[in-house]
């Protein structure tokens, strides 16, 4: 019998994934790592016993901490805007889901994210409304062929379901959202960490003082709420930063100040055999997929073209890139281009 270890999480995916697993033979191992002094590993307990699996609770706070709490403040800090989502797969969660796996001498390792493996091939889930490879991009070539995805083929709708058919108590559980260890406003979390540093708001048009910001680390590109600029009716939209001079540019109305055409992506994890040159990109998580073309470039970086324009494409964000179904990896957005000319207020 083929062993599994499972990272659960508490939630109904995990706890499904866990149930599926059970049900197509394979021996059963439940992990649940503790990143947070009050995280409460309640659900994932219970749906274990349910089970009838064994248990186990690791402490990674320190490492959590380090990995990315520490690195998503300081990115802050930098006037980046970071994904911690793909850094913590990458890093911690399934890093140390793998260490587990080799500790607890089992074949495989299993979450219940939406994704698909497929001949040592990071696919798509079936339900494309849920599908998480944008998460995973950034995950060990090394691991697809000892990972499972229990949900590939199961909508969101179907593993309720499945739940309350095993009578879990978490069939109804709501999915978590956003950043899992900010539980205040984001305004509220990063205060004591980022304080005030007013400076000016500057029309990127007219060149003009129309407002004073808080902290540069407060505001994002794209953002159009919460800018406290009055005077107009029109939309208001955050297109940049200079960190040096402590500014914050934005525009009023409709402009191509956010479009951009081109980026440079640094840290780039390729999980493809084959350097594809034609694909499409996925610049945020809820966002389409783009048609783009790829330049290969030395230190594991990358030059992305898109001709027909994104808007919003932003410096530290994640770039996933994928061949139909396939997510061939991705990177880390470093410089964002327009005309063949850095933007310069990015």
């Amino acid at each position: 019998m083929k062993k599994v270890v499972v990272g659960m999480s508490g939630g109904v995916d995990s706890s499904v994934a866990a149930a599926l697993l059970k049900e197509q033979g394979y021996e059963v191992i439940g992990v649940t790592f503790k990143f947070a002094e009050d995280f409460a590993a309640t659900d994932a307990i219970a749906v274990c016993k349910k089970l009838g699996i064994k248990h186990y609770i690791v402490d990674y706070k320190k490492e959590f901490k380090e990995k990315v709490v520490d690195k998503f403040i300081e990115d802050y800090k930098k006037g980046i805007t970071p994904n911690p989502c793909v850094m913590c797969n990458k890093n911690v969660k399934l890093k140390f889901l793998y260490d587990q796996m080799i500790k607890l001498n089992c074949d495989y390792m299993a979450t219940g994210h939406y994704a698909k493996v497929k001949n040592n091939k990071l696919y798509k889930s079936a339900d494309l409304n849920k599908d998480q490879t944008y998460f995973l991009c950034e995950i060990k070539k090394d691991w697809l062929p000892r990972i499972l995805f229990p949900l590939e083929k199961v909508e969101k709708e179907k593993v309720r379901k499945i739940a309350k058919q095993y009578k879990l108590d978490n069939a109804n559980k709501k999915d978590s959202t956003d950043v899992c260890f900010i539980t205040k406003t984001f305004k509220e979390y990063m205060s004591p960490e980022l304080g005030v540093n007013e400076g000016d708001i500057i029309d990127i048009k007219t060149k003009e003082k129309i407002g004073t910001h808080k902290g540069l680390s407060y505001y994002t590109i794209g953002q159009r709420r919460g800018l406290d600029i009055g005077g107009t009716k029109d939309r208001t939209f955050v297109v940049g930063k200079d960190i040096e001079k402590n500014i914050l540019y934005i525009t009023i109305g409709e402009d191509d100040s956010l479009l951009s055409d081109a980026c440079i992506l640094e840290k780039v994890n390729y999980l493809s055999d084959k350097k594809i040159k034609d694909c499409t990109a996925k610049f945020r998580y809820h966002q389409q997929e783009v048609k783009v073309t790829v330049e290969f470039l030395e230190n594991k970086e990358m030059l992305i073209k898109y001709p027909t324009g994104v808007k919003s494409v932003t410096p530290g964000q994640v770039c996933a890139l994928y061949n139909k179904e396939e997510c061939l990896g991705g990177g880390i957005i470093k410089e964002v281009r327009k005309n063949n000319k850095k933007l310069w207020y990015l």
